[in-house]
C-alpha cells in the first residue's frame, strides 16, 4: 500500500473519530453509540448508492458505443493499458468543461464527461483527463472521497445540532448525566471546532488522491503532457464558465474545482494548487 493510501485511511480514521468524540461530548454514551450508528450508517450507504446519487444530481446520461464510439472507444482503450473493466461512460448536458469518476470499486465503476470538455479539448489532452479518471477507479480513490465527504457532512449536521441545544439551553445544567456530555466545552468543539477540523480533514485527504491519479493517469496515457495542458484549460475555464450541476457536495470529484473562487477560497478548497499539479506531471517527463 502506497503513503497515499496509508495517509487516506488514517484520515478518514480521523474523520470517523471525530464524529465519535461529537456524539460523545454532547450525549455521553448514549451520544456516542448514536454517533457510531451514524458513522457505520453513512458508510454503508456511500457504498452502495453514492455514484447513482451523484450521477442523477448531474442529469446525465449513459453512452453507449453507437452513440459515442470516439469517446467510448478512447475510454475502452485506456482502460484495456490500465488492467481496468470497462467503466460505464456518462455524459453530462453541461458547457462547462469538466469530468469525474464514480463507483465503490472497478467492476462498478463509471466516468462522467460534460458536452463542454468534449468539444473544447483535442484527443491527446481528452485522453489524459480520461487517463486520470481512471487512475482514481484503479486506486480506488472514489470510495474514499465518498465516504470523507459523508462523513464530514456528518459531523457539519451535528455541529448545527450542538447549536442548536445551546441556543435553547439544553446545556445549561452544571450535573451532566451518567457520563452525560462535556458541557459548554462539549458545545463550543462540536459546534465550531470540529467543523473546521473535518473540513481540513476531507481537503487533506481529497488534495492526496488527485497528486496520486494524475501521476498514475499520465502512466496510463503514456505521457504527462496531455493531462498537464487539459488541466490549465480547465482551470482558465472553471473561472470563466459555472458548472450549474457541481454542488459543494459533489465539487470534490471533479478534475478541477466547479466551484473555484481567488483568495481565501483557495485555501478550502479540496483539490491542490493548479500550478503544483502541472508542475509535477511536467517534471515526470525527465
Amino acid at each position: 500500500m502506497s503513503t497515499n493510501s496509508i495517509k487516506s485511511f488514517l484520515l478518514l480514521g480521523l474523520l470517523t473519530g471525530l464524529i465519535l468524540l461529537i456524539g460523545n461530548l454532547l450525549g455521553g454514551t448514549t451520544g456516542l453509540v448514536i454517533a457510531l450508528v451514524l458513522a457505520v450508517g453513512i458508510n454503508g450507504y456511500s457504498y452502495w448508492y453514492s455514484d447513482k446519487i451523484v450521477l442523477a444530481s448531474t442529469g446525465a446520461s449513459e453512452v453507449l458505443p453507437e452513440h459515442a464510439p470516439e469517446l467510448y472507444g478512447m475510454v475502452a482503450d485506456l482502460a484495456r493499458r490500465a488492467n481496468l473493466p470497462m467503466p460505464r461512460v456518462y455524459v453530462i448536458p453541461e458547457d462547462a468543461p469538466n469530468a469525474f469518476a464514480t463507483g465503490r470499486n472497478p467492476e462498478n465503476a463509471a466516468v462522467a464527461f460534460t458536452e463542454g470538455i468534449l468539444h473544447d479539448l483535442n484527443r491527446e489532452e481528452l485522453e489524459g483527463v480520461a487517463a486520470h479518471e481512471l487512475a482514481h477507479i484503479k486506486n480506488r480513490d472514489i470510495l474514499l472521497s465518498t465516504i470523507a465527504a459523508s462523513l464530514a457532512g456528518a459531523i457539519m449536521y451535528l455541529a448545527q445540532m450542538a447549536q442548536f441545544a445551546a441556543f435553547f439551553g439544553a446545556y445549561g445544567r452544571d450535573d451532566d448525566e451518567e457520563g452525560g456530555g462535556g458541557g459548554l466545552l462539549g458545545i463550543i468543539v462540536a459546534a465550531i471546532v470540529a467543523p473546521i477540523a473535518a473540513t481540513l480533514l476531507q481537503m487533506a485527504v481529497s488534495r492526496s488522491r488527485e497528486y496520486l491519479a494524475d501521476a498514475t493517469g499520465a502512466q496510463i496515457a503514456g505521457t504527462p503532457v496531455g493531462l498537464a495542458n487539459a488541466l490549465h484549460r480547465l482551470d482558465e475555464a472553471a473561472h470563466r464558465e459555472e458548472l450549474h450541476c457541481a454542488s459543494e457536495a459533489t465539487a470534490h470529484m471533479y478534475i478541477v474545482n466547479p466551484l473555484s473562487g481567488g483568495g481565501m477560497a483557495n485555501l478550502f478548497s479540496t483539490h491542490p494548487p493548479m500550478e503544483e499539479r502541472i508542475r509535477r506531471l511536467m517534471e515526470m517527463r525527465y
